[in-house]
């Protein structure tokens, strides 16, 4: 079992900029993929961004040049850095860890509220 727990949403203006902290404890044995999706009202929960254990990264097309990922593998932690944030990345957050052990399990945050308003 894997728990994630967000940290670092809230409102910001457009253009400006958030850092969102997903720290996770429990079993990592088998956790290969860690990042970030969200939510927006009315709309399917979409990838953000995702990290593997061997660096590899993928992002959305709209946050591409926008967020970066990051992990910290001995913190067991990933983040995400928001810079020039639009109203339209307004949304819930989640924190995502994917394990491959066995037929493979998907872990998530409870989700952090992110708005872009002026």
């Amino acid at each position: 079992q894997v728990q994630l727990v967000e940290s670092g949403g809230g409102l910001v203006q457009p253009g400006g900029s958030l850092r969102l902290s997903c720290a996770a404890s429990g079993s990592f044995e088998g956790i290969y993929r860690m990042g970030w999706y969200r939510q927006a009202p009315g709309k399917q929960r979409e990838l953000v961004a995702v990290k593997t254990n061997g660096g590899s990264t993928n992002y959305a097309d709209s946050v591409k040049g926008r967020f970066t990922i990051s992990r910290d593998n001995a913190k067991n932690a990933v983040y995400l850095q928001m810079n020039s944030l639009r109203p339209e990345d307004t949304a819930v957050y989640y924190c995502y860890a994917y394990s491959i052990i066995g037929p493979g399990r998907a872990y998530w945050g409870q989700g952090i509220q992110v708005t872009i308003s002026s």
